[in-house]
């Protein structure tokens, strides 16, 4: 809650005029008290993990002949059936373990120093703070998903995410709960590194959460901003993990590449990329030699 009663009050405290966006966040935010400002990411988590994968449900239900061509794994196709029960099983972890963790992890935001005041960050603060977020968790993220495809933390807890080796955007938070708990300490950790504002954070779990339905799409759309991003991995990238399954080694990183480059574990992809890349140009030279070849008619 803001410790003004006034807006002439916040602009004596803050030693100048408060911008249009920060006269909308006193109004909005005066009377509501900072735990129900951290409780947002329910209502948040919610909505995106209801409606962004509806972009894709819908794109592989109505234009599935229109966008074929960017489907990673072509052959295999799911019913409205398919996407529903992946939905409600994401639903229910929900409700049991994603938003009882998020009323009850409130003192560990404070601890750390994520705030509600004012001034507001500024665009510069907000995006130098999101890239730290987003490279601390990739790198510790790397490392536990690693460790959960060792023998006993793939049987024991990984293999639920890896039921579908053809993901969809709906299965990204798909989990066994301890994961999904695990998981939650590599988001934890840059903000409690860099604090920054709540609505940085509300940004922060938003963005990592609809790049990890975009990277399960199952779809490698070429008009994607996120392949403008330096050494972002991708739809294809991730996909490979799930598509070689339980026994992948390979393309461990959540975000990023580099981490999969430096220690090595992204060699079974780039051999599988390889080896397509040479199997498409084979095929393009035999039907170029087929187009050039005489009509020969014998007599």
């Amino acid at each position: 809650m803001l410790p003004y009663a006034s807006v002439e009050e916040a602009e004596t405290a803050i030693g100048r005029s408060l911008t249009a966006a920060e006269t909308l966040w006193f109004n909005y935010t005066a009377n509501k008290s900072d735990y129900v400002l951290y409780c947002y990411n329910i209502l948040f988590l919610f909505i995106i993990f209801t409606t962004v994968p509806l972009f894709y449900v819908l794109t592989e239900l109505i234009f599935r002949d229109y966008v074929a061509a960017y489907k990673i794994q072509p052959k295999v196709k799911f019913s409205l059936n398919d996407y529903l029960k992946c939905y409600f099983d994401v639903m229910r972890m929900f409700i049991l373990v994603v938003g009882p963790l998020q009323l009850v992890s409130y003192p560990s935001i404070r601890m750390i120093g994520v705030r509600t005041s004012l001034p507001l960050p500024s665009l510069l603060e907000i995006t130098s703070q999101l890239i730290v977020y987003f490279l601390i968790e990739d790198y510790t993220n790397y490392w536990i998903h690693r460790l959960f495809h060792s023998k006993w933390g793939y049987e024991k807890i990984h293999k639920v995410h890896h039921e579908y080796t053809t993901p969809i955007g709906f299965a990204a938070p798909y989990a066994h709960w301890a994961e999904v708990l695990i998981l939650g300490i590599p988001s934890f950790l840059g903000p409690a590194i860099v604090p920054g504002h709540m609505i940085t954070f509300w940004l922060w779990i938003a963005l990592r959460q609809i790049e990890a339905i975009e990277t399960h799409s199952g779809y490698d759309f070429p008009w994607t901003l996120t392949k403008y991003i330096p050494f972002y991995g991708g739809a294809d990238y991730h996909d490979y993990h799930h598509y070689v399954g339980g026994q992948s080694q390979s393309n461990f990183a959540s975000v990023f590449t580099y981490c999969d480059y430096i220690y090595g574990t992204d060699k079974g992809y780039r051999y599988h990329k390889r080896l397509l890349q040479q199997l498409r140009d084979k095929s393009k030279s035999n039907r170029e030699s087929d187009a050039f070849r005489p009509d020969i008619k014998m007599e």
